[in-house]
């Protein structure tokens, strides 16, 4: 147990002074650019379209396919 704690603090402490760091900067309003939102919309809408085309195909084909 104590082997685990060890191994575990340094990663812990690594991620507390980054954030610490991130927070001394006090420069990042956390603004997304438009840009960023643009592609993470399409991305998603991409990803449903596949999906639904996926869902509609085996709706349409699921008997002749049940032999697979």
């Amino acid at each position: 147990m104590r082997t685990t704690l060890t191994r575990l603090s340094a990663p812990a402490r690594w991620i507390s002074d980054r954030i610490a760091q991130g927070r001394g900067n006090g420069n990042d309003t956390g603004d997304i650019s438009i840009t960023t939102v643009i592609i993470w919309v399409a991305a998603v809408a991409g990803a449903l379209a596949i999906a639904g085309t996926i869902a509609a195909v085996l709706t349409k084909y699921n008997g002749l396919i049940t032999g697979i």
